[in-house]
Order: structure tokens, then sequence, then C-alpha cells
């Protein structure tokens, strides 16, 4: 039996009868969200129709994935749990955004090697007064809709949330203390006498680190990669997404849609409790 789960704030019972119908599946309500059961799970060229008709989330679980065994959700940071890319908004203060974030969508959409791009958008912040890091956490930073709900969600349900970034410890060990965080995990800005070097400390928190994480918190926690959830919206996301029991593209980048077991793009971060159940 496959559960495809319905939801968004345009979906409607008519809608969601509509793609019962279609699915051949029999239709349940719960509270916040739609679910359809079918006896298979739907056929890929069916399931692109209906994402690209209807207003509305639609997303299959994998027959092999149990909600109730899920022990971690593991998060990306920019443009994921925050509303905004960090590195972007520093290099605003800069007077180079549009050279920097540039070079952050092309590296989001898999088209740069993330190492190298971080350290050339890193490299042209030199001499910029650390200042322009608490400008950006205080007047640009907010979380994304729906991570309240998300995280009180969780945290009934003892799942435990860990922050990991390609970007930088200033943001996430401050996300982390601000909204409950039980792990987070980023890259480190070296400064000196109050301003950037344009340096990178250590090694960089990319693909690789992100799923490397996974594996540590893994460990840590007495788990299997299958109790997991990882969410994230970019190509760096990836190798993490695809050891979680789930993975779920955040108003992803394509490349990660195409890849991850779900997607939401009508829903706020509210929506990963309906994957959850």
């Amino acid at each position: 039996m496959t559960s495809i789960i319905l939801q968004g704030p345009r979906l409607t019972a008519d809608l969601a009868a509509e793609t019962a119908r279609r699915m051949g599946g029999t239709l349940e309500e719960r509270a916040d969200h739609m679910r359809v059961h079918t006896a298979h799970p739907p056929q890929a060229e069916l399931l692109h129709t209906l994402r690209a008709e209807l207003p509305c989330d639609i997303n299959p679980l994998p027959q092999d994935f149990d909600p109730a065994q899920v022990r971690l959700l593991i998060t990306d940071m920019d443009s994921t749990l925050i509303n905004i890319e960090c590195i972007d908004e520093i290099a605003d203060f800069a007077g180079l955004k549009p050279q920097v974030a540039a070079i952050t969508e092309a590296a989001m959409r898999g088209e740069l090697d993330f190492e190298q791009s971080l350290t050339r958008r890193v490299g042209l912040l030199a001499g910029l007064d650390a200042a322009a890091l608490e400008h950006v956490y205080q007047e640009r930073l907010r979380p994304n809709p729906g991570a309240d709900i998300l995280l009180a969600g969780l945290q009934a349900r003892g799942i435990k949330v860990a922050l990991v970034s390609g970007g930088f410890t200033y943001f996430t060990e401050r996300l982390k203390a601000r909204l409950g965080l039980d792990y987070a995990r980023a890259n480190t800005l070296e400064i000196s006498d109050g301003k950037l070097t344009g340096r990178v400390l250590g090694k960089i928190v990319g693909a690789e680190g992100k799923r490397d994480f996974l594996f540590d918190l893994c460990k840590e926690l007495n788990i299997t990669p299958a109790q997991t959830m990882a969410m994230g919206d970019g190509a760096n996301d990836l190798l993490m997404m695809k050891e979680a029991g789930l993975s779920i593209a955040y108003h992803a980048k394509p490349k990660v849609q195409a890849q991850a077991h779900t997607a939401l793009n009508h829903c706020d971060l509210a929506g990963v409790l309906a994957l959850a159940e």
C-alpha cells in the first residue's frame, strides 16, 4: 500500500477527490492534509502531470519509509530553514551582491563545484568589516514561514533537529540557540582585526561534509539513516538527502526536486510534519 500526501493552502476537497480518482485510490482526510491510499505507487508520468496541473503538493511516501521510526531531521540552512542566502547578503555590504549571488545560484544548480565556488565567494569578501555579519543576522535573516510549527511538532514527537550548512557558523550557532535546535555544523569564517580575511578555517563543509554529518549523528543517536529525514534546496544537499529514509526538496532547484523522494513547492515548512505522520 502506498500513501500519497496532498497538501497546500489551495488544496480543496474537490481537488483531492479528483486526484484520488485519477490515481485509482481511496481518499483519507486528516486535520491538516489529505491522503490517497493506492495498492501501488503512482506512475511517474501521472505524478508529473498531476503536479503540473494542480496547485498543491503531491508526494508519495517511499514504501520502505516508516514515519514512526524517524528520530532525526537534518536540514540545510540558507533558503531552506531561513529566508536568505547569507553569503549573498554579506556581499551586499561589500557592494558585491550581484557577483556573489550569481556564483551562489550556479553552485546551487550544480553547475559549479561547491567547495571551489565557496572559496571564490569568500575570497571576494576579504577586508569587509565583520560587523556586516551582525547586520545580516539582525536585519535580514528570518526563519522561513512555518518553521516554528515544524520545530514544535518535531519536538513533540521526540525527533531531533540538526542544522547543517555550507554557510557559516556565525549564523548556525545563533539559530541553534534561538530556535532550540539540537545540533549544528557549518563553515567558520576567518576574522582578523575585526575584518574578514577572505578565508574559511578548516575543511569546508560541502556536499560530503553534510552527508558525513548525517552519518555522525546516526552513530551518536544509535539510529540508522533510514530513521532520518533530510531537507534541502541545492545540489550540495543531494549526497546527504540520498542517504536519508526520506528526502525533502524544499522550494528547491529542479535537479534537487528530480532526485528527492518528496518536494514541497506550495507548503511552508510546517508541511514537513504531514510527511512524518
